[in-house]
């Protein structure tokens, strides 16, 4: 019998943290010098992204061992979690070595000071915390619990928790399979028993109709949602939530006082609308047009361009357009003007919107492999017309629109971490039902070590990346412009985790893990869009987690 390993703790953790940021300290402060405050990260890519993903490995390892040390602090967790917490934060720790090895010359600092950061003693803890067989009775844990969710919460958000997966498990999951596989529209019984719930309406102010349960409880609905079906529910409220954070931010409380009650209601449908067929994530450089004009009467703006990839496009009662009203594009980002632009609602893959000025707006739903339900169109708006009171601040919001909708694309990173870990939440419960029940060569496959170690490996990936996640929800409740580098870094990291996790589920499940009768195969397709979208992630590292770390 192979005697139970001796589980590490959050003393471990500790360490192999306190390595990890050593070093991470030196290299950031080296690359702030070599970058000019991160002017010229341009002239030094890898290198800058090599730091900022480092940075981010080892946010996530600060942030997890902290809830960790914070639920024990209360009577909450054991030791197991402590254990997650230990192996993850050294698994993070030698990534965090291991990646800015390449470039540690180049960073001037050389093998010493990696030497000096992870001595002999530090790199025998690291192998010791995140043994194999510390993974693999991690686990078997998993495998016991079928990979249920047990992060330690307060009462409050272990109750909005509880209500939102008890509707996500009995309305969502019976009908996400078919919404799939049938590219079906996001039923309107979703919605309708959303909007009773209050899940529209959790960052709304209660002064506007909302219950302002804030981050953290979106959160935690975004993340349930999500793990029942991304595209089918885990995605309708974050649309919504990035038009009400530019609102927020830079609306007029007349707009407030209109918009945000229908919004928090549910009674309006959010699209987002900025990406355009050849502007993608450079979004100053923006050409959709509007000019100002008079329609019956009406002052207002006439628009007119392409837009692309605005997900739930025909659905929406409302879009949230980014266009430009200054026709001198050396102006760039502070020629741009954020709308709300209303419109009828559509089923189906493709519509046409007439108005009856002569305005009008056609939209043709792309074929995607997975995100599957809310439906992704490609717009063209033709002389069509948005009063001038659906100007986004009124004429002080003229010019200030790409800096309200990068407020909104704050919140949108936010809500895309907790989708990333819903999905990757999902694959581990459902790798774990499938390798307890597969049999093979006389054994369920869940007590072969290599499974065991899998499925360790999962959870503490998970964990790490639910622990950044989470903390980034905290901080935009404090304040949402400092905490948007952190929200970044929750986006980049999760949306990488539950690509991870989904591939090791599908590989888990062997053949059937390429069968669409088995649901891993659709946490697959579905995960592989997270890392893109809110930013796709070579930009989300220079542009938004680079830049700030390396600004000084």
């Amino acid at each position: 019998m192979t005697e139970s390993p001796r589980l590490p703790n959050l003393a471990d953790a500790r360490v192999a943290l306190e390595a990890a940021t050593s070093l991470m300290t030196q290299a950031v402060a080296r690359a702030t010098e070599i970058t000019a405050k991160g002017e010229r990260i341009d002239d030094h890519q890898v290198l800058a992204e090599r730091v900022a993903y480092a940075a981010t490995e080892a946010r996530a390892a600060r942030e997890l061992v902290e809830a960790v040390a914070a639920a024990r602090a209360e009577g909450a967790g054991d030791a197991l979690l402590e254990a997650v917490a230990a192996a993850s934060a050294a698994q993070l720790a030698t990534s965090v070595r291991d990646r800015l090895s390449p470039v540690i010359n180049d960073l001037g600092l050389g093998d010493a000071a990696i030497e000096a950061a992870y001595p002999a003693t530090l790199r025998s803890l690291l192998r010791t915390a995140a043994h194999e067989s510390v993974l693999r009775t991690i686990g078997r844990h998993v495998a016991e619990t079928k990979g249920r969710s047990e992060w330690p919460l307060d009462e409050t958000h272990d109750q909005v928790r509880a209500t939102v997966r008890e509707f996500a498990n009995n309305e969502v999951a019976p009908h996400a399979e078919r919404i799939h596989r049938h590219d079906e529209l996001v039923p309107e019984t979703f919605i309708a028993k959303m909007s009773e719930l209050g899940f529209f309406g959790l960052s709304v102010p209660e002064a506007y109709g909302g219950t302002e349960y804030g981050n953290l409880a979106m959160i935690l609905t975004t993340e349930e949602l999500s793990r029942a079906s991304l595209a089918g529910a885990g995605s309708l409220i974050t649309r919504p939530e990035i038009l009400t954070k530019a609102l927020l931010q830079g609306g007029t409380e007349e707009q407030k006082k209109h918009w945000l009650p229908k919004i928090a209601s549910g009674e309006l449908m959010v699209g987002i609308s900025v990406t355009e067929p050849d502007v993608g994530s450079d979004v100053s450089s923006v050409k959709c047009r509007a000019e100002r004009g008079t329609v019956s009467g009406r002052p207002g703006w006439i628009i007119s361009g392409p837009k692309s990839w605005c997900t739930f496009a025909g659905r929406a009662n409302v879009l949230a357009l980014l266009a430009r009203t200054d026709a001198d594009l050396s102006k760039g980002a502070k020629g741009l003007s954020l709308f709300i632009v209303e419109k009828d609602a559509f089923d189906g893959h493709a519509f046409e919107m007439k108005q009856a000025g002569g305005g009008r707006m056609s939209g043709k739903a792309d074929a995607t492999p997975g995100y599957r339900g809310m439906h992704s169109f490609t717009l063209n708006l033709e002389s069509y017309f948005v009063a001038a009171e659906n100007l986004v601040g009124g004429e002080a919001g003229l010019g200030r629109g790409f800096y309200l909708q990068m407020a909104g694309f704050a919140a949108g990173r936010l809500q895309t971490g907790g989708r990333a870990t819903g999905v990757a939440q999902a694959a581990l419960e459902k790798t774990a039902e499938y390798v307890v029940d597969r049999v093979q060569f006389g054994r369920a496959i869940s007590e072969y070590q290599l499974t065991q170690y899998n499925l360790g490996h999962m959870a503490i990936r998970l964990a790490a990346a639910r622990a950044i996640t989470y903390a980034a929800a905290r901080a935009m409740d404090e304040d949402e412009r400092k905490a948007a580098p952190l929200a970044a870094q929750a986006k980049l990291f999760a949306c990488d985790v539950a690509v991870e996790v989904t591939q090791i589920g599908q590989i888990l499940h062997g053949g059937w893990g390429y069968a669409e009768e088995y649901p891993i195969s659709r946490y697959v397709v579905d995960a592989n869009v997270l890392p893109i979208f809110e930013g796709v992630k070579p930009i989300l590292e220079l542009k938004v987690v680079a830049r700030s770390l390396l600004a000084g």
